[in-house]
Order: C-alpha cells, then sequence, then structure tokens
C-alpha cells in the first residue's frame, strides 16, 4: 500500500487526541512508521495545494474582506526542530517557542462564511523574509494570480505600518486597522505638532463621524481617517482607513468585528486538526503537516456550512459514532457477578 496526502489527511481528520506518526503506524496494518517519515519528508506540500483545494467551495462576494493574522503554533518543549524560533504569542501575551505562520481568510459578508485561502512559514533565518513582506507577497497573489474578488482588507495593529497601508493603497483596495496608542500623527494640517493618538481632541460630531488626519512618515498627500471606537469600559481603540468617505463609527465598529473570523480560525485548527502535534524535528516534515492541517480545516469547514453544523459538532460527531456502535455491538463485553 503506497502511503499518501489523503491518508495522512485522514488521520488528522479522524483522530480525537493522538496526532503523532507513531500513533498512526500503529492503526495502519501495511505502512510502517519509517514508510510515513520518508512520505513527509520526501514530498513537498506548499500553499498552493491548499489554495487547489479550496478554490472551488470559496463563495465569492464583490465586497469581500480579506483578513492576515499571524499565529505561533506552540512548540515550548521542542528542542531539536528546526524552524522552531522564539517569537512574540498574543495568544500568550509574551515570548513564546513554536513556528509561526501567517494566515489570509476570505471572508463572503453576505453569506457570514469564511474560509483560509494562503498562509505563509515565518523562518527569516532561511528566507529572510518578515510577516509584512509574506502577507505583501499573499496580496500580490490574491490579486493577480487567484483573481478572487474583494474589497477590503483587515488586519492587526501589528501590520499597520506604512509599507503595507500604502501598498493596499496602490492596489486600490480599501483597508482597516487599529493603531497603537502611541502613534504619531497630525490632524490640524500641519498647524501643530505629530502628536500621540491617545493625546489627540474629539468634538461630538468627530467621535460619530471620524477625523482626517495625517500620519507621521506617510507621503505629505496621503491622508487617512480615524475613528474612536469604544470597546469597553476600559478599553479605546483607534481605527484607522483610507476609505475618506466613510463617516459613521459604529459602521466601523461593525466591519472591525470581522476580523475576529480569524481568530476563530485559529482557535478551530489548532483544537480540531492536531496542526500543533507533529514532533518531528525536519522542516519539511512540519511543513508538509501544517499544510495537510490546513486541508483538514477546509473539509471540516465545508462539512459544517453543507449540514447547518459546526465544525465542533463534525469532529466529535465520530466519537459519538463510535459510542453508538459499541453499545450496539461492544467490542468488550461488560461482565458482572
Amino acid at each position: 500500500m503506497r502511503f499518501t496526502k489523503l491518508n495522512y489527511c485522514q488521520y488528522l481528520l479522524s483522530s480525537q487526541i493522538n496526532y503523532t506518526i507513531t500513533n498512526l503506524a500503529e492503526h495502519l496494518e501495511s505502512i510502517s512508521h519509517d514508510a510515513i517519515n520518508y512520505y513527509l519528508k520526501t514530498e513537498k506540500l506548499t500553499p498552493r495545494l491548499l489554495w487547489d483545494n479550496v478554490k472551488e467551495v470559496v463563495e465569492p462576494d464583490a465586497n469581500g474582506y480579506i483578513i492576515f493574522d499571524d499565529s505561533v503554533l506552540d512548540k515550548r518543549y521542542s528542542k531539536e526542530i528546526e524552524i522552531v524560533r522564539r517569537q512574540y504569542s498574543g495568544n500568550e501575551h509574551g515570548v513564546l517557542k513554536g513556528i509561526g505562520t501567517v494566515s489570509c481568510v476570505y471572508v463572503n459578508p453576505t453569506l457570514q462564511r469564511f474560509w483560509v485561502i494562503d498562509y505563509r512559514i515565518f523562518n527569516p533565518d532561511v528566507d529572510g523574509k518578515t510577516k509584512i513582506d509574506h502577507v505583501k507577497d499573499m496580496l500580490q497573489s490574491l490579486v493577480y494570480q487567484k483573481l478572487l474578488p474583494f474589497d477590503t482588507v483587515l488586519m492587526d495593529t501589528w501590520y499597520a505600518v506604512h509599507s503595507l497601508m500604502l501598498y493596499i493603497d496602490s492596489l486600490d483596495k480599501i483597508y482597516y486597522c487599529p493603531f497603537k496608542n502611541n502613534r504619531l500623527v497630525d490632524d490640524t494640517f500641519g498647524q501643530e505638532k505629530y502628536k500621540r493618538i491617545e493625546l489627540l481632541e474629539w468634538n461630538q460630531k468627530e467621535l460619530e463621524s471620524g477625523k482626517i488626519i495625517k500620519i507621521k512618515g506617510f507621503p505629505a498627500n496621503k491622508k487617512v481617517k480615524l475613528f474612536r471606537v469604544t470597546v469597553s469600559t476600559n478599553r479605546t481603540d483607534y481605527i484607522a482607513t483610507n476609505d475618506l468617505s466613510q463617516s459613521s463609527t459604529d459602521v466601523v465598529q461593525e466591519v472591525c468585528k470581522i476580523r475576529w473570523k480569524i481568530e476563530e480560525f485559529h482557535r478551530e485548527i489548532k483544537q480540531l486538526t492536531g496542526i500543533e502535534s507533529c514532533q518531528c524535528r525536519k522542516a519539511r516534515l512540519q511543513r508538509n503537516h501544517i499544510a495537510c492541517a490546513m486541508l483538514v480545516w477546509v473539509r471540516l469547514k465545508n462539512l459544517a456550512y453543507s449540514t447547518g453544523q459546526t465544525i465542533y459538532q463534525i469532529k466529535h460527531n465520530l466519537l459519538s459514532n463510535y459510542l453508538i456502535q459499541q453499545l450496539k455491538r461492544p467490542s468488550i463485553l461488560m461482565c458482572l457477578v
């Protein structure tokens, strides 16, 4: 029997707890651990494979959203995995040993559905690319190769840098991104010096409709619109957009809520596909494992959309079906004195 990526994806889809190669080999009759390891070491699965499998199920929308964000696959106990590095994890609120991934999620706002369509592995020691470089590469591929319609790009504070914002502008796309409180801006059109965003004064009209500002370091003719969004009693976000016609803080707040779709994706893929569980040391094996986990998430999500269930119900129903069968025809019969 020849081992393929389909076999490995089926394992990640079916297994509930243990996602190691050793566990897989123990549950296959004709495939050895060495054969599985050899396949994962010699095969080269790339992000292109993800797009080949997701492009037929994505439901496009001319007003679609693209969301970029990164996540760290937890490898805190690893010592020898090649692409593991110490990096900041927002989930842990600190530095963590892990594998950094930068993901691109497509959202259909009409249907309120989303799909992961691209990703990159953050490994600057090998390719010299920053996370911003990866986002630009994915944007370029999306606009010029994938040709998937979208209107707006959403991203986190870490991606609200000059080069990326101006690049999105050059693609004639809209962006919304939160700024850090210490970002230097000017709302006086040159009459005063740049000041930290948190020191800006807001009148009632500006609170409702936003204000035009100049960001320090931006070209002189480039202005953006800034909105002050109250998230809670203890948190205020400052959201910038190049859509100068936007005039509603409430609408901006609703748009920014869409960005949490990518957090939903990160949570689901980590909890249901074993994407963090590969213990192999070689970078190629880790990359192939991540590629297969992405494919498994796409399959689970597609089933969830077509059946009206959650992705968790789809996965956990495998155990439910097992219990039903065992109650009907138990492998081990219970005995009492």
